[in-house]
């Protein structure tokens, strides 16, 4: 065994230099992964897993919520309450009209809206009364036809003190503002070239941010040296008493045609799709359906008979023993049973001795049921008249039998 130890050794050391090869080939292979999604989700250069996450430290006291929804159909943010943030980080911006109204009005109610995007519509142009200015590259913008160039933004003061450059060795992708309205609006932030590509607009209430640079909140170029000042900035204009910030990725996810105007694929299914009321019912309506044929598909079980409850033969019996008496013609006899049915009920329920049933028993058989001291005192009589009776006629039965009745329907 020992003359194999040699030649077990120095193949351990030979598959181990295979080993360190192989992986060290493979990370000289590895290749920056140039993918520009901006999805919150994404660890990758390009996109927002860092901006997101640090919200949570930025503003300790406010939720974050995540939404798909196009604007006025939020599931956590209301549009007529204040206090809330909305964030909107895309490639491009092309809202419809009606998106833009509602986008404004939540921001009149005291809310802030930012959005940072490269390219944006016509529609949303005129209503932030701006005109940017881009450069078209493949699929992506870029401010000089070369996307891959290192993208520099820079805060104007006011409102800020930092003059600082912050840039970093990636993608550009942005655009900038050759025309604002001076009367509505204020520069805040530049390129390079000092053109400016940072606005803020006042609306009622609230605030709304338009950014031209979205690479600026990219993991690349947040963990790239401190770059971090610059979101933390940003996110300083921010009202601070915030309680709730919505992270928007509906604009994100939007399919555009390839014109500028965004004009949307108008066929049934996504019109329907596009509400999430109707979404929601379609969808219910298709799983009830697909439910349904899988339940009617299987074998079905024989027919289960029916099976009555038991009958109560009680009552019968008492009902069978009365006609019993009544057609025998003994009145009398019934009348009895009746009078001590009665006595029984009143010993039972009120506790009260039917051994004299004298005015003493009347008044206080009154006093307890609250019936009428004439009615006792007529089933009373009746009982002691049919003890001594000699025949009872039907006419005296049921006018007995009414009388009980009466009694026991008010006690």
């Amino acid at each position: 065994m020992k003359k194999y130890i040699p030649h077990i050794l120095i193949g351990a050391v030979l598959l181990a230099i295979v080993v360190l090869l192989i992986t060290g080939s493979n990370k000289l292979n590895r290749k920056l992964d140039e993918r520009v999604t901006l999805q919150k989700k994404d660890k990758i250069p390009y996109g927002l897993y860092v901006a997101y996450n640090e919200l949570k430290y930025f503003f300790p006291g406010a939720k974050v919520f995540d939404n798909q929804n196009e604007p006025g159909y939020w599931d956590s943010l209301s549009a007529y309450d204040s206090g809330q943030a909305m964030i909107i980080i895309t490639p491009q911006f092309y809202p419809d009209e009606l998106e833009l109204k509602k986008l404004i009005a939540f921001v009149q109610n005291g809310n802030d809206v930012f959005i940072s995007t490269v390219l944006m519509s016509n529609t949303a142009e005129e209503f932030f009364r701006c005109r940017t200015s881009i450069l078209r590259t493949g699929d992506f913008i870029s401010s000089d036809g070369n996307e891959t160039d290192s993208l520099r933004v820079s805060l104007f003061k006011p409102p800020f003190n930092d003059k600082r450059v912050y840039t970093y060795p990636g993608k550009k992708l942005n655009s900038w503002f050759y025309q604002t309205d001076s009367l509505t609006t204020e520069i805040i932030g530049g390129d390079e070239l000092q053109r400016n590509n940072f606005i803020h607009l006042k609306a009622r209430a609230g605030n709304l941010y338009v950014h031209l640079a979205p690479m600026a909140f990219t993991n690349y170029f947040l963990l790239h040296k401190n770059n971090i000042r610059y979101y933390e900035n940003i996110l300083s204009l921010l009202n601070p008493r915030i309680t709730k910030i919505g992270w928007d990725e509906y604009f994100l996810r939007k399919r555009y045609n390839s014109d500028r105007d965004q004009s949307e694929n108008n066929n049934l299914l996504s019109v329907m799709f596009k509400y999430p009321g109707l979404k929601a019912a379609l969808l219910t309506a298709l799983f009830t359906l697909i439910a349904y044929v899988i339940m009617e598909s299987r074998r079905k079980q024989r027919y289960i008979p029916v099976i009555s409850k038991l009958k109560n033969d009680s009552l019968d019996f008492v009902k069978t023993i009365g006609r019993l008496y009544y057609d025998k013609g003994d009145h009398k006899n019934l009348c009895k049973k009746m009078g001590t049915y009665f006595l029984e009920h009143v010993r039972n329920k009120f506790k009260l001795s039917t051994a004299i049933l004298g005015d003493d028993f009347i008044k206080n058989l009154q006093y307890k049921s609250g019936c009428d001291e004439a009615e006792i005192r007529g089933i009373v009589y009746f009982i002691k008249y049919a003890d001594d009776a000699p025949v009872i006629s039907d006419d005296e039965l049921i006018n007995f039998h009414n009388q009980l009745e009466s009694f026991y329907k008010k006690v």
